[in-house]
């Protein structure tokens, strides 16, 4: 058989598009300076330039030249430095030492970089934002904030705080004076001693952001007057009687965002009615406050907006879309920083009862923050939305289609920014799962961006390009990336980078696959060196989903055999076949599957199957069928399927009956899957041949198992395939070589024999049958044909052998299997199937077509048979006629 290819995307697509070259008039066309001197580009065009390029690229091209490096160490391109994307620590702060004199702003991840942050020596460090340092103490967070005394913004979360105690927040108020924004999350809780100090040492902090916590002290924080926005977002124990009355006396406060948190309607009435100064409250995801009085009027604060959701209606969300010039600057520049903080985390939560303002609201409101100016936000709406797609349906990619999305996030992933392209390309990614939105996202030119950040020098920007890419190869989409050059680029990934990166060998690997599924694909693929890529992965990288999607891409490479070569061209590469091998021993299962699937395809090829039994493939497929039988669906038929084609060879068919490979095969042809049955059955088919086998499998009751696959299988394929090993069972051969009782053996032969009967039976119409043997004329053979014809049985390809032992078996004095012989002869010559020239040449080569008329003429024959046998003469006078034609074509061009 000719296995499928697995995840394969449509095969029909168009040719290339081909560009043409027009030739120019060698005296019109304008002349080319043959060299340009880079270096001596005036100062602020090259200083533009530097500021468009990451650091590393930065510190890169500042190396080429003596002008470029005096550039390079400008301090206005070491201002602001954002190192989450690299492992930042004391070795690269000491590389980074000599520029960072003039460092403002800093961004990391990870307690290494907490500590390497101090040997910067960045004495006018203004701003500091550190994520996921779960495990940073008082003692490290001490130690930053006293090196760096000029700190105005401070900022530590998400995933910081687990450790950090409000002693810490009394040193921070001791030695950051200048402090303006302070934003913390996760801490347990913050005491009225190290608020009180906040307001006595850092008189110019306006913005104080306590997220997560589990206690606060509402009453301490209505004595820091400076306060101008207020964050307690996701604090759990408030006593909000407490705080209103604290906090509505606070002179400056402006803004208030207090979601996820157990506010009700009280609370919030007293503070937009009392507080003066208040414009803006933020209490998005507040269950009391949602649900608490069916009276609650939130439009009725003149002059003031309140953003909360009331019976999936967003309020107060017409201001952020439409007209938000009345608000203040650095009230939208807050409030879009709080949104985009609160509705990332709903989005990666995905929380029940949310759905309906998903749906309505979420894509316009990341749209409107990823059109914000600062970039944390940009960053995080992106992320969210990401994550919304990701955690919803197909509804949500469609309302993110509707909304206009799709070129926002494009252009963001044009970006020069790392975080923005990365962001950028995972929501792109998720997007891309839905057929529709990938179709969008091609036509909207997504191909040849994804492809140029799949060739980035970060590492997470190729990652996220190479899944968007992974994603969009599994549609139409894929031949938009052949034609933009999607192969090299994937190819050089897999090269490119070290094979410690799973995630992104895995990604490259399964966009490969995917492309492997188109026919032109998968011989473009093998022509740049695909096949010894895809082993290498396979052999190097111990990341169990790249494994799993090389060793497909090596499968998908193989299934195309009736159409190219890779299938014998990869049994060639050195290593290929071992590598496979022994991935089929694997602990992971995808992998188990993948590899057997390959298995399956490349032992297709008879030299292949030769190769794969010399390396003890053919052992590791038994084992391989022994230890599925609990494991999935795909596992258990690529098991079934490997020892399928590998059984073609009767030396291989002997190897697997002695290694104990039947009996998996009689248990795998229980299984309540269709395509198990097929693949077990075709395996068991082509070990009866050999009559030790056929007697094992009559032994480990198989007759029972496959008499149950002949009248109840939903696959017509495996009906046939079960009806067709029994007839090998039973056609005579066996009888010479019984070890059981002739009296047992004749019973399971009846059995056997009624079981084919059965199969047969289901075919028949008796009126059209009568119709036929009464006056048999073409159209009546249409008929008869159009009713027994199996379509998925034009995939078999038998031997000389097999054909002949059918041609034998109508001989046979049994009248059901004259009939199953017929009626499988009729089916491998049907004229358009896949191997039907091929059945019908090996028949006429052995004269078989004098012994069919014999047949159809035979008092001895079943009428069906007859029936069957004239039309299998017809198929091979069609075939005949064809080979004819094409003769007379060739020889008169």
């Amino acid at each position: 058989m000719n296995p499928r290819v697995r995840q394969r995307v449509d095969e029909d697509g168009t040719d290339m598009d081909r560009r043409v070259r027009q030739r120019i008039d060698e005296d019109v066309a304008p002349k080319v300076q043959e060299s340009v001197d880079w270096t001596s580009m005036t100062y602020d065009p090259m200083l533009h330039i530097f500021t468009l390029l990451v650091s590393r690229d930065r510190a890169s091209l500042a190396s080429t030249c003596k002008p470029w490096r005096s550039l390079g160490a400008s301090p206005y391109l070491w201002s602001s430095l954002d190192l989450r994307a690299y492992k930042f620590d004391l070795p690269v702060a000491a590389s980074l030492e000599n520029r960072c004199a003039d460092l403002q702003k800093v961004r990391f991840n990870g307690l290494d970089s907490a500590a390497a942050l101090v040997s910067l020596k960045a004495k006018n460090l203004r701003e500091i934002s550190v994520e996921r340092c779960e495990n940073v103490t008082d003692a490290t967070l001490s130690m930053i904030v006293a090196r760096h005394e000029a700190l105005e913004s401070l900022q530590l979360g998400p995933g910081f705080g687990g450790r950090i105690t409000s002693e810490a927040v009394k040193i921070i108020a001791i030695c950051c004076t200048k402090l303006k924004t302070l934003r913390l999350s996760g801490m347990r809780d913050v005491s009225s001693k190290a608020i009180t100090s906040l307001a006595e040492h850092c008189p110019q902090l306006s913005d104080v952001g306590f997220l997560d916590f589990l206690n606060i002290n509402e009453e301490a924080l209505g004595r820091v007057v400076s306060l101008r926005y207020l964050t307690v977002t996701g604090t759990s124990n408030i006593n909000w009687r407490v705080a209103a009355e604290s906090w509505e006396k606070l002179p400056n406060l402006t803004g208030l965002d207090v979601s996820r948190t157990s506010v009700d309607h009280v609370a919030v009435s007293r503070l937009l009615k009392s507080s003066q100064s208040l414009k803006v409250v933020c209490a998005l995801n507040c269950l009391m406050l949602e649900h608490g009085d069916a009276d609650f009027d939130p439009g009725r604060f003149e002059g003031k907006l309140l953003i909360a959701k009331f019976n999936n209606t967003l309020n107060g969300m017409v201001s952020l879309f439409e007209d938000n010039s009345k608000m203040p600057k650095d009230t939208m520049r807050w409030l879009e920083w709080n949104l985009s903080r609160t509705l990332l985390h709903l989005a990666e939560n995905n929380l029940i009862g949310l759905k309906t303002f998903w749906h309505k609201h979420g894509p316009k409101l990341f749209l409107r923050l990823m059109q914000s100016t600062q970039e944390d936000v940009q960053e995080r709406a992106a992320t969210g939305l990401a994550a919304f797609i990701h955690l919803g349906d197909d509804n949500a990619s469609m309302s993110v289609m509707r909304d206009g999305c799709i070129p926002s996030l494009l252009n963001l992933a044009e970006s020069w920014k790392e975080s923005f392209q990365s962001e950028a390309a995972r929501a792109i990614a998720n997007l891309s799962l839905n057929d529709n939105a990938a179709k969008a996202v091609a036509k909207e030119g997504g191909v040849s961006v994804l492809l140029g950040l799949a060739k980035s020098k970060s590492r997470l920007v190729a990652q996220e390009a190479a899944g968007a890419l992974w994603n969009l190869s599994l549609g139409d989409a894929y031949k938009a990336i052949a034609q933009a050059g999607g192969v090299n680029v994937l190819m050089e990934i897999l090269s490119r980078w070290s094979y410690d990166y799973g995630q992104l060998m895995e990604r490259a690997a399964g966009a490969l696959a995917n492309l492997a599924g188109d026919d032109k694909c998968s011989m473009e693929i093998a022509k740049a060196g695909g096949v010894h890529a895809l082993v290498m992965v396979a052999r190097n990288c111990e990341y169990g989903g790249a494994q799993e999607h090389a060793a497909r891409g090596l499968a998908n490479l193989a299934a195309h055999d009736d159409s190219n070569n890779n299938n014998a061209a990869i049994g060639k590469v050195p290593g290929a076949l071992k590598t496979i091998i022994q991935l089929t021993r694997s602990h992971h299962g995808g992998v188990k599957q993948e590899a057997a699937g390959a298995l399956w395809n490349l032992a297709y090829d008879e030299k292949n199957r030769e190769l794969i039994a010399a390396l003890g493939g053919v052992e590791a497929s038994v084992a391989l069928a022994n230890s599925c039988m609990n494991t999935s669906r795909e596992l258990q038929e690529s098991a079934a399927g490997a020892l399928w084609n590998l059984s073609h060879s009767e030396e291989n068919s002997i190897v697997i009956g002695r290694e104990g490979g039947i009996p998996p095969l009689v248990a795998l042809a229980r299984s309540e899957y269709a395509d198990v049955h097929v693949a077990a059955a075709g395996a068991l088919w082509n070990l009866s041949i050999n009559h030790v086998n056929a007697l094992r499998i009559v032994e480990e009751g198989g007759v029972l198992v496959l008499g149950r696959m002949c009248t109840s299988s939903p696959s017509k394929l495996a009906r046939f395939l079960a009806a067709l090993t029994l007839a090998y069972i039973f056609d005579g051969r066996l009888d010479e070589s019984v070890r059981v009782s002739p009296k047992r053996l004749a019973n399971v032969r009846r059995s056997g024999l009624r079981y084919i009967g059965s199969f047969t039976k289901t075919f028949m119409d008796p009126k059209i049958f009568a119709t036929a043997a009464s006056s048999f004329t073409p159209s009546k053979a249409a008929q008869v044909l159009k009713r027994v014809c199996i379509p998925e049985a034009d995939v078999l390809r038998c031997s000389r052998e097999e054909i002949g032992r059918f041609v034998t078996m109508l001989r046979n004095p049994s009248p059901v299997l004259k009939k199953i012989a017929a009626f499988a002869l009729l089916q491998f010559t049907i004229p358009g199937a896949i191997h039907a020239k091929h059945h019908a040449s090996l028949m006429r080569k052995a004269g078989y077509p004098r012994l069919m008329r014999f047949a159809a003429a035979a008092k001895s024959m079943p009428r069906e048979a007859k029936i069957f046998a004239k039309i299998v003469l017809r198929n091979l006078g069609v075939s005949s006629a064809r080979m004819l034609k094409r003769k007379e074509r060739i020889i008169s061009s």
